[in-house]
């Protein structure tokens, strides 16, 4: 990314916050970057040697401290907290276990800016597997900001760049994904809902929406995520593929429109921008509405 580029990104992010937000910083260690706000740990962005593709875990809350996101269990191992990936590129499999079907692998992730009103990481992810060329190249810069002492935001930027002609057959496991904490889920006795009013997995599956949020009550009160796809994207609103047990994701790929698959070509570049809130009380009380808007208004 040239450095003219990347300035004018980072004044775009930064520039909207108050002086007195919460400071928010960031430290590497090893292939890990973590990032509190204030005095408080929020995420790590984890890039080990032997993961199937970049993720963050955990995602604090604001209030209790503990993740509004899970790992992995018996039944999803692949369900990796917040993640991007994809199934059935070019045969291969960027998204579920067993890393010689395919991996997303960061070729050195980097903090831009460390301490302030905002941090920001790069990253640069080559996908591969074994016995076959490398089909994309993406590029991503996520932005952490803390909106207030109760709403913390990261902004991802990722640019995919096609290194040959790409097939992407129809799959549910596609793109940008959310695996939420058990207390946030439908089945737990949370709330699912997106921009139109429509809640749990039988409102939300399938339809073009904005935004989605999941929020449940926790111990020290009501805490939620909300994800926020931006206008400029392609397929834009994508469906979403939504699970009751807790799983949120805008999944272009699962509604192809010739109803078979996505098809790119060799040097297409793909510019996906999403916006996440982790933050106290319901989708009301968080204005989750209100913040898109500020989201939806902003450069492309």
């Amino acid at each position: 990314m040239k450095k003219s580029i990347l300035v004018a990104m980072l004044a775009c992010s930064c520039g909207m916050l108050k002086a007195e937000n919460p400071v928010v910083s960031a430290v590497k260690t090893g292939n890990r970057i973590d990032v509190t706000v204030g005095d408080k740990f929020f995420t790590s962005y984890r890039f080990q040697d032997d993961e199937k593709y970049p993720y963050f875990f955990p995602l604090n809350g604001p209030v209790s401290g503990g993740s509004v996101t899970s790992m992995r269990n018996g039944i999803w191992p692949h369900h990796t907290s917040l993640f991007f990936g994809c199934d059935r590129v070019n045969g291969g499999n960027y998204w579920q276990e067993g890393l010689e079907r395919g991996r997303i692998v960061s070729l050195g992730a980097r903090i831009i800016e460390a301490k302030g009103e905002c941090v920001v990481i790069e990253d640069e992810c080559i996908w591969k597997r074994p016995d076959a060329g490398a089909p994309i190249l993406d590029r991503r810069r996520i932005t952490v900001t803390a909106a207030s002492e109760t709403v913390w935001q990261l902004d991802f930027d990722i640019e995919m760049e096609m290194l040959m002609d790409v097939v992407i057959e129809k799959t549910n496991h596609s793109l940008f994904s959310v695996r939420t904490d058990p207390d946030l889920s439908v089945e737990q006795g949370g709330t699912m809902v997106n921009a139109e009013g429509m809640e749990t997995e039988k409102g939300t599956f399938g339809v073009g929406s904005p935004w989605i949020d999941c929020y449940g009550t926790r111990k020290t009160g009501i805490e939620g995520i909300a994800v926020m796809q931006h206008p400029s994207n392609p397929w834009f609103p994508s469906p979403w593929f939504t699970r009751d047990y807790g799983f949120i994701s805008p999944t272009p790929m699962y509604w192809p429109a010739n109803e078979k698959d996505t098809r790119l070509k060799k040097g297409e570049k793909i510019a996906l921008r999403y916006r996440v809130l982790v933050h106290a009380g319901d989708t009301k009380q968080a204005d989750v509405a209100g913040k898109y808007e500020i989201y939806r208004s902003s450069e492309k």
